[in-house]
């Protein structure tokens, strides 16, 4: 049997720097209520958000991947020439065919890397990331580009109070380098395929549909165990936690797998509450948000876990750059 040479890689991998996108336009609760049947005061009390992003008509998944990834790689002090993969985590492309990656990766003058898409819906980001990661201590890779993009605005009806009022558009990344200690933990994934029909688009022609109270259910019942786990595999404890990020999906699902995990000392991201569910880009998009206010000291771990239609699940603590 033939034995073939491999590369060697890094021992570990670690986030070098954090960049997120938002649309300009803000949406309202009270901009909402004028086209379908609902209010502010309905629209808090069930998902927690006070307003999101939309994209304009002429802004793709493309564009803003493109605005998040070249601030996170200005912040991370490398050039386009030292990113040798680039991954797009994201559910929304207007056309599957090209994929997002390669588009993006030209758009900022990164030369021929490896580039392919993920489609985890919520918990995209972090199956990229953990790609990224085991890449770069593989030694597929040096340095890794990973964005979570979505304009989720395109793939709703705007007329479905239970599903207009959620979604919303914007774009988080991160540059992945490599470590000589693991500060990317190890991931805990998994799916419940017979879930499948709680959220979905039908066909091409057809708008997102959610069953919220079953996807609720799910979530709050499932997910801390995941987040506890993803802890215990990275040898850290809750109450160690500078930050909680989980996929801004609904306040009310983030607030409860938090009171579950019992993370006592951790800044808990609330991000959905000014920027909606954008999906993939939801988890970097919040803590690149908090790291760019303070709210979270460099170096210190954060744990993330994204969520979504499959069902498809990923959580993995990180070090805060």
């Amino acid at each position: 049997m033939t034995s073939f040479q491999l590369r060697t890689g890094a021992p570990g991998a670690r986030i070098l720097a954090f960049g997120h996108y938002q649309p300009s336009n803000v949406v309202t609760n009270d901009d909402i209520a004028k086209t379908v049947d609902t209010n502010d005061e309905w629209i808090q009390s069930r998902v927690g958000i006070k307003q999101r992003r939309i994209a304009g008509p002429d802004e793709s998944v493309v564009d803003m991947a493109v605005q998040a990834g070249g601030k996170a790689l200005a912040n991370s002090g490398l050039s386009p020439a030292d990113i040798d993969l680039v991954v797009v985590a994201t559910c929304t492309q207007e056309a599957q065919i090209p994929n997002a990656s390669a588009q993006v990766a030209t758009r900022l003058g990164i030369v021929a890397p490896g580039a392919y898409d993920v489609n985890a819906a919520c918990a995209g980001f972090c199956y990229a990331l953990s790609n990224a990661s085991d890449a770069i201590r593989a030694g597929s890779a040096r340095n890794v580009l990973v964005v979570g993009a979505e304009k989720l605005s395109q793939w709703v009806d705007w007329t479905d109070r239970s599903t207009c009022i959620i979604f919303a558009d914007g774009a988080g990344a991160v540059v992945v380098g490599p470590s000589e200690e693991t500060a990317v933990g190890p991931v805990v994934w998994g799916s419940a395929g017979d879930m499948a029909e709680r959220i979905f688009i039908k066909d091409r022609n057809s708008f997102l549909y959610q069953e919220g109270q079953s996807v609720f259910r799910w979530t709050t019942t499932n997910l801390h165990k995941v987040a506890r786990e993803a802890c215990d595999r990275a040898g850290v404890d809750p109450s160690e936690l500078a930050a909680f990020v989980p996929h801004q999906a609904n306040l009310r699902i983030i607030e409860a797998i938090a009171r579950k995990l019992n993370a006592e000392n951790a800044v808990v991201a609330d991000d959905i509450v000014e920027a909606g569910n954008t999906s993939a880009a939801s988890i970097p998009l919040a803590l690149s948000r908090l790291i760019e206010r303070g709210d979270v000291p460099s170096g210190a771990p954060a744990l993330l876990i994204g969520f979504g239609a499959g069902m498809t699940y990923a959580a993995q603590v990180v070090e805060i750059p």
